[in-house]
């Protein structure tokens, strides 16, 4: 998504700022603030033990597939380049 602009207003006591609606955070979202030198970070906030039940939900439908039934491919090496300095 490009860089959209808006501008804050007084809430209160606080600064707030709008969001446009397409950025895609719903209406009533926990977030986490993070302040990086100049720039602000905003992004839901995960709840550990939903993420972990997620997860956990995850692992179970891959087992449930199980593997293939010729087992897993073989793949031709891959050589990385010299690359010196680095």
């Amino acid at each position: 998504m490009n860089a959209v602009s808006s501008k804050t207003f007084k809430s209160g006591n606080s600064v707030a700022v709008r969001l446009p609606k397409a950025l895609g955070i719903a209406a009533d979202v926990e977030v986490v603030i993070e302040r990086n030198g100049n720039a602000l970070t905003i992004r839901p906030k995960v709840d550990p033990e939903a993420e972990k039940a997620r997860l956990a939900a995850l692992l179970a439908d891959l087992r449930a597939i199980g593997a293939p039934p010729d087992g897993p491919q073989e793949r031709e090496p891959f050589e990385f380049p010299d690359r010196p300095g680095l």
